[in-house]
């Protein structure tokens, strides 16, 4: 007899196991009262002379820190007052707060030292969560900040996403204060960067000595080994001539030595940077056969196509830019039997696509309504609608880099509205959304959860995430709303105006560049048709001022071609353009 069964009156009866979820939910606000009425709390913690009577049995439950403190034989564990070193009384009120509630509140002004008392205190959620809110709030402003502390606590995810954000606008970060702050392996590591975005290796020369001279005295001893990292083979013999001039050089013979040896040497090791990016929307050419991708920045008048060869781009489902700045697509065929996908990888620098040695995920031949790829704390989703009959299922899969094999997820159920639908990835999670259902996905958790939806949208025609807000529009780009993902709330925003007697042709797809938000849509144009023109279609580029809560055309002329973006938004990435060698 298996172990779940059993003998009740001569038959055999199997055991079966019932979970109370509105007990669990329950419970940990029971135990929210309690410490609110400060009922049963059985130890007092102090941190700063502030005062915060507890109960052991939660502070134990929710912290492996003061699980040690109180189930040892430490001295705290006999004490009904404990003193705690090096925290912030106000960060250990948020830390308390998540332990009593489940709810934790994060902020730019108070992620880090939230992070520190997460850190001694060995709350794993608490400090995955500021990591991903540190990552997604990477800015100019902040860059050089989030990048001294991610080094401090080997946030790897954090540290990268502000090396390509100082990279990106080096010129900018050079000039601050914040700059001057670095450590000289911080330094070196900056300036090594392939990616730097500098038009010259003289702004670079020009960091360095900014950076020495903020502390002559204390930092004039590092340069001969800065220098090495200075790629003398992209500067003039001028350049060089002048460099080796400089007082700072001349005051210190070693650094003259570095320089002598370096331009001897050749500095051939060191690779050219990849100059100036810009940030870019990729869309496909839609004409049949076509292998061909156009990178476009209207706000630039920028717009450059690259053709591939046909086995780098044939039946691309989906493509996705990660938060690294790579591109990856997932290619599909059909077997006997089912579909299978593989992906590849854009090599920025040779300007083609790698085909990445993975294990092929596969899906069955009624698995193809939609297809979406993304990224979220750098791992790779691939999410999938299987519209089973009276059943939708949505379908994930997650890349596991270690193994190069894809791993199921959970499932979700969806209601009947799966072809008006969008899916994306906001900050840490993954969400799926049609006019009448919100679904978020925790890949932390492996769980779904249920949201409010956009009530009173005609349908779901395309979604991008913006910072921690999300934003959608319906198929004739009539309305438009905005979804704040900590709030749980959605807010109505102005749809197009539609001046002149124009028809949307082509299904709008919004995306994000240089953080705001954009448009692109085809249109027909009738009153040409009424002048005798012919029939004009084309495509329009609308930008939206969310305070005045207008959009805007940006008058752009695209290419005569026939556009298409895989997934629910317009990707955007950075692009070097001196290597889009065979761009037009």
């Amino acid at each position: 007899m298996a172990a779940a069964d059993q003998e009740f009156y001569g038959r055999t009866v199997r055991r079966r196991s019932y979970q109370d979820e509105s007990y669990l939910h329950g419970f940990l606000g029971t135990v929210g009262d309690l410490q609110k009425a400060g009922v049963l709390q059985d130890v007092t913690l102090e941190v700063e002379g502030r005062r915060f009577p507890c109960h052991r049995l939660v502070l134990s439950a929710a912290s492996p820190y003061f699980r040690a403190m109180f189930t040892s034989d430490m001295a705290e564990s006999r004490q009904k007052t404990v003193v705690l070193q090096g925290l912030d009384a106000v960060m250990f009120g948020e830390i308390l707060s998540y332990i009593y509630s489940g709810t934790l509140h994060v902020s730019l002004d108070k992620v880090q030292p939230l992070y520190q008392a997460a850190d001694l205190l060995q709350l794993d959620y608490v400090r995955d969560t500021c990591s991903s809110y540190m990552a997604m709030n990477v800015e100019r402003s902040t860059c050089v900040d989030l990048y001294k502390f991610a080094g401090l606590f080997s946030l790897d995810m954090v540290q990268n996403r502000c090396l390509q954000r100082i990279a990106r606008h080096f010129t900018e970060v050079a000039s601050s204060e914040e700059f001057c702050s670095l450590s000289v392996n911080q330094l070196t590591e900056i300036i090594s960067h392939d990616e730097l975005d500098v038009k010259e290796e003289t702004t670079v020369w020009e960091a360095v000595v900014r950076w020495v001279q903020h502390s002559r005295e204390d930092r004039l001893h590092h340069l001969p080994s800065i220098l090495p990292y200075i790629r003398f083979n992209l500067l003039t013999s001028d350049n060089t001539a002048a460099i080796l001039e400089h007082p700072l050089v001349r005051e210190d013979p070693g650094s003259c030595e570095v320089i002598s040896n370096v331009v001897q040497e050749g500095n051939s090791g060191a690779k050219p940077r990849l100059g100036v990016a810009m940030e870019m929307a990729l869309l496909f050419n839609a004409e049949r056969g076509s292998k061909e991708l156009l990178f476009m920045n209207p706000r630039e008048g920028k717009y450059i196509s690259c053709s591939y060869k046909p086995e780098d781009l044939p039946n691309v489902s989906a493509m996705t830019v990660t938060s690294d700045n790579n591109i990856y697509i997932l290619k599909t065929w059909e077997s006997e039997y089912e579909i299978q996908l593989s992906l590849s990888k854009y090599n920025h620098a040779n300007n083609v696509w790698e085909h990445e040695s993975m294990s092929y995920v596969s899906k069955g031949r009624d698995t193809c309504i939609k297809d979406y790829l993304y990224e979220v704390d750098q791992i790779l989703y691939y999410l999938f609608v299987n519209p089973v009959v009276d059943s939708p299922l949505l379908q994930v899969r997650k890349y596991d880099w270690h193994t190069r094999k894809w791993q199921e997820c959970s499932q979700h159920q969806l209601g009947d509205s799966i072809y008006q639908s969008a899916a994306l990835s906001c900050s840490p999670h993954l969400y799926f959304l049609t006019s009448t259902e919100m679904h978020r996905y925790d890949p932390r958790q492996d769980l779904w959860s249920e949201r409010n939806p956009p009530t009173n949208m005609p349908g779901i025609c395309t979604a991008v995430a913006m910072g921690t807000d999300i934003f959608c529009t319906d198929f004739q780009f009539t309305q438009t709303m905005v979804y704040d993902t900590e709030s749980d709330c959605w807010q109505k925003l102005q749809g197009w105006s539609n001046p002149g007697n124009r028809d949307v042709i082509v299904h709008p797809k919004l995306f994000v560049l240089e953080n705001q938000l954009h448009v692109l849509l085809g249109v027909i144009d009738h009153d040409s048709e009424l002048l005798g023109q012919g029939q004009s279609t084309y495509y329009l580029v609308y930008v939206y001022d969310r305070s005045a809560d207008t959009w805007r055309d940006l008058k752009a002329t695209l290419p005569d071609r026939t556009l298409h973006v895989k997934g629910s938004q317009c990707p955007v990435a950075h692009i070097y353009l001196p290597y889009l060698k065979n761009g037009t």
